[in-house]
């Protein structure tokens, strides 16, 4: 029986994401040749990704934030905890604790499924995708992306939802720098923007 695409496999299940078996048999070999690395053990890789959204109208009506962590929880496959205001800000009625968002960090088999949805499913249902950005990487090898409709994902159910929401994805790998983050991606099949030279 097939395992459903937002629910994690029980561990000792033997199941194993197909982009992760991508990234070992080809992308592994491939990142070694491109940079002369011997140790297959510094070949760049994916460490987590984190889903956040923010709702700055949380503070004023709570259900909001209830819908929201409902939705972060399918599109993750994982419960999200909610982020508080770190500090009160007087000019959007924000006092320090207010709930104001949510988040969740996927690691391991949810992560590489997550990545794997994200690059053959969801991007591809943006209206008029030309591929994403290729400078919204911080300069350490993490790659930041914006999502401005989170209905572009298939596990959000369409007639449950009042409105839509953005979302940032924040790919963290122990590349280290941008370079090497950039071809890792992109091996793994992350459409970016091609140059307008090509």
């Amino acid at each position: 029986m097939a395992k459903s695409n937002n629910q994690a496999a029980p561990a000792g299940s033997g199941y194993f994401p197909r982009l992760r078996k991508r990234y070992q048999e080809d992308v592994v070999p491939e990142l070694q040749k491109e940079f002369g690395i011997d140790n297959v053990m510094a070949v760049p890789r994916l460490e987590k990704i984190v889903l956040n959204v923010g709702l700055g109208e949380a503070t004023q009506n709570i259900k909001v934030l209830d819908q929201a962590v409902e939705e972060l929880a399918q599109i993750a496959g994982q419960r999200p905890v909610v982020t508080r205001a770190r500090k009160s800000i007087a000019a959007f009625k924000v006092r320090e604790g207010m709930p104001i968002g949510c988040r969740v960090t996927l690691r391991g088999s949810r992560m590489w499924d997550f990545l794997d949805r994200l690059i053959s499913a969801a991007l591809p249902r943006v209206r008029d995708f030309q591929g994403v950005k290729t400078g919204a990487f911080d300069g350490r090898g993490n790659y930041t992306l914006g999502i401005e409709d989170h209905l572009i994902f298939p596990d959000v159910d369409y007639n449950k939802v009042d409105r839509p929401k953005g979302l940032n994805i924040t790919i963290v790998t122990t590349a280290g720098n941008d370079e090497r983050a950039f071809h890792l991606l992109r091996s793994l099949g992350m459409p970016f923007k091609r140059p307008r030279n090509e």
